[in-house]
């Protein structure tokens, strides 16, 4: 996968209407293309299966796979999970977090190199 350099995204976009959209336009891009890489964290995806794995935003995680959403909530106190939207957030621990920790570490080490050309 190329690099993406943020800078010439940005200065490449000079249709977008105003700061804010462009803004977004990148968060949007970048997102995707860290999810990209984030769904190969848990290994190869099986044909006809999709997966998502990625940071959202501050303290949030989102894991999707086969039409179930995972979204953990990283607090003070611990790491919170919530199944899909109806259900109610949960604690994690054990084997769970270790795994969440593991995933994350790995996310932001592969996004780190391959987008943003940090090691």
């Amino acid at each position: 996968m190329p690099k993406f350099n943020l800078k010439q995204h940005i200065l490449k976009q000079p249709e977008a209407p105003n700061h804010k959209a462009r803004v977004w336009a990148v968060e949007r891009d970048l997102i995707n293309a860290e999810s990209a890489l984030g769904r190969t964290v848990f290994g190869q995806v099986q044909p006809g299966h999709s997966r998502e794995f990625f940071f959202l935003k501050k303290n949030v995680w989102i894991w999707y796979e086969d039409g179930v959403t995972l979204r953990y909530e990283v607090r003070k106190d611990g790491v919170y999970k919530r199944v899909n939207e109806e259900e109610r957030y949960t604690k994690i621990s054990g084997d769970e977090l270790t795994n969440f920790k593991n995933a994350t570490k790995a996310y932001l080490k592969l996004i780190k190199a391959s987008i943003y050309n940090k090691k």
